[in-house]
């Protein structure tokens, strides 16, 4: 197989499963709706989601409850098979299980459901067949009616997977908005790794200040605010007026831009700074979450951010080059 093939292949597959979010998408209605209305009402009543799945189904589930978890929806995890030897006691009536089985055949699931009845929970499925046998045993059926598998024989769970788990993260999402979980709910269950940092550190713990922070007035020249550059170290000065309020900023790439552009043979260095600044530039106040930072920089493609106080004093600046040190990015 040449390597033409082979990238032919793997573009069939990623259009097989593209094709299969478009029609699971459409297919959204009012079982979404019911399943998100359930969810809350178990979660209000100090209930969980449990999920459930059986072979590759029993992967997603275990995906869907640690998003579920992450964002405010309390879940847990049932092997249908270990849930009938003894699994069940970890379920109450005020719970609600989401079984996930693409045929809605699925022996063990099915198995489960009269157990999971006489504990009281509701059941929500998501199948690809409305009149399955697990479809019919549940309060709330979601249909994932996403087409063939991407899998040459038709067997091996890929299309079917990939929708699923949409629409796993679609239940996430949507409760996220509805049971209105912040940014710092999320930052206190995940308070590890990269994204836990970036989660519970904010600004003021990231930003230069001090020496290594050059700020300059506006009656400084090029060459001043140059060379307070060089002192601090740092790739930008800001420039600061009356009360150290925020007027512009001045970065090595804007003198780069301006040497190169001097054709007339300006003095460049001699003229005040207020002449090639960028005025009223993009800044961030000193209170927010450095997961905001990220975004920023994500989307203007900037590499320093100016950092002020609610009265709108520049009090420090962030430089792209320190997140990795700090190890937010």
């Amino acid at each position: 197989m040449t390597g033409e093939k082979m990238l032919e292949r793997a573009k069939e597959v990623f259009a097989v499963e593209i094709e299969g979010l478009k029609k699971t998408s459409a297919s959204l209605g009012a079982s979404f709706v019911k399943a998100i209305e359930m969810m809350l009402a178990s979660q209000k009543d100090g209930g969980i989601v449990v999920v459930t799945g059986v072979g590759k189904n029993l992967h997603i589930a275990e995906k869907m409850s640690a998003i579920f978890s992450s964002t405010g929806t309390r879940s847990i995890v049932l092997n249908p098979v270990q849930a009938m030897h003894g699994d069940l006691g970890m379920v109450s009536a005020k719970d609600v299980l989401i079984a996930l089985s693409f045929s809605g055949e699925s022996d063990e699931v099915n198995r489960l459901i009269p157990a999971i009845r006489r504990h009281g929970l509701k059941v929500i499925s998501m199948t690809r067949n409305p009149e399955s046998t697990l479809a019919r045993l549940s309060d709330v059926h979601i249909e994932i009616p996403c087409g063939k598998e991407a899998c040459p024989f038709g067997m091996a769970p890929t299309n079917s997977t990939t929708s699923t788990m949409a629409m796993g993260d679609a239940l996430a999402m949507v409760m996220i908005d509805c049971q209105q979980f912040a940014i710092e709910d999320y930052a206190m269950n995940h308070p590890a790794g990269a994204i836990g940092r970036a989660l519970v550190m904010r600004v003021t713990d990231i930003m230069r200040t001090g020496d290594r922070f050059a700020a300059v007035p506006p009656e400084a020249t090029v060459l001043q605010t140059l060379l307070a550059m060089t002192k601090a170290k740092s790739g930008s000065a800001v420039v600061t007026g009356e009360g150290g309020r925020l007027l512009g900023i001045f970065t090595d790439g804007d003198f780069r831009r301006v040497m190169s552009n001097n054709s007339g043979g300006r003095d460049v260095l001699a003229g005040p700074i207020t002449d090639y600044m960028t005025k009223n530039p993009l800044f961030v106040r000193n209170d927010v979450y450095a997961a905001e930072l990220l975004k920023i920089f994500e989307k203007r493609r900037i590499d320093d951010l100016p950092v002020c106080d609610q009265e709108g004093r520049a009090v420090g600046i962030v430089d792209i080059q320190d997140l990795p040190k700090m190890k937010v990015l």
